[in-house]
């Protein structure tokens, strides 16, 4: 079997199982939102009451709507990893890319005490890349740094790259991760967060691989960490 009719077939089974896992999540999500539009009314109807036995039925439900709320965020998450992406190549300018990443997560990282600092390097070129998919990537490892500052801290976002491949370094002062657990921090479903659904790295990395880039990660445990991603300039996404 030649290459390209191998990659043909395993081509279809992949875009097989995109729609079989879009499919599942859409018969869950529908349930999910009958169930939380219904403890929102029931929990609405407790509130007027002032018995004591109705004010622990309504803690209990505000309980079952987290719960709700959270497997909804998985499903979303799960879906958004699973979907393959149909790359839309134009010519982008990196540092406006990560402007509107950063301009988006600023009001909830002020709230949470962390400072953003930037530094980018003002002359690089423009590459090639999906700029809605690479803001999603962008996005995700962000979050993941600001999740890893609880306290408080700075996130520290600098560019620098030369005629063939940008860098972009995403540094925070947070938790850090112990040495034993790094190897593990892009496997689907591991997460050292207890509130984490384990995606979002794993999406990143896979977002940024289909552009032709590279991540990896350097921490100190009780330090903070440092993501470094590399994305090509021309990338070039002719079948081999």
């Amino acid at each position: 079997m030649t290459k390209n009719k191998k990659d043909n077939i395993d081509s279809a089974e992949l875009d097989s199982l995109n729609t079989l896992a879009a499919g599942l999540v859409h018969e869950i999500k529908n349930p999910l939102n009958a169930i939380s539009i219904n403890l929102q009314l029931l929990n609405e109807d407790l509130q007027n009451s002032n018995l004591e036995k109705d004010s622990k039925m309504s803690r209990r439900v505000r309980l079952l709507q987290n719960e709700v709320s959270r497997l909804d965020s998985i499903l979303s998450d799960f879906l958004r990893f699973a979907k393959r992406h149909e790359l839309h190549l134009e010519e982008c300018d990196i540092n406006e890319v990560l402007d509107s990443v950063l301009d988006f997560i600023s009001p909830e990282a002020m709230q949470n005490s962390i400072r953003i600092l930037k530094s980018y390097d003002t002359k690089l070129p423009k590459c090639n890349l999906d700029s809605n998919v690479i803001k999603q990537a962008l996005l995700n490892v962000i979050l993941n740094a600001q999740q890893a500052m609880p306290e408080g801290g700075e996130l520290i976002v600098r560019t620098y790259g030369n005629s063939e491949d940008i860098f972009i370094d995403i540094t925070d002062t947070g938790v850090g991760i112990q040495r034993d657990k790094i190897d593990r921090i892009f496997q689907v479903y591991y997460s050292t967060k207890k509130s984490g659904t384990g995606l979002g790295l794993p999406a990143a990395k896979r977002i940024i691989e289909e552009n032709k880039g590279t991540i990896s990660i350097r921490s100190e445990d009780g330090k903070g960490s440092s993501f470094l991603i590399k994305l090509p300039v021309n990338s070039k996404f002719q079948e081999e």
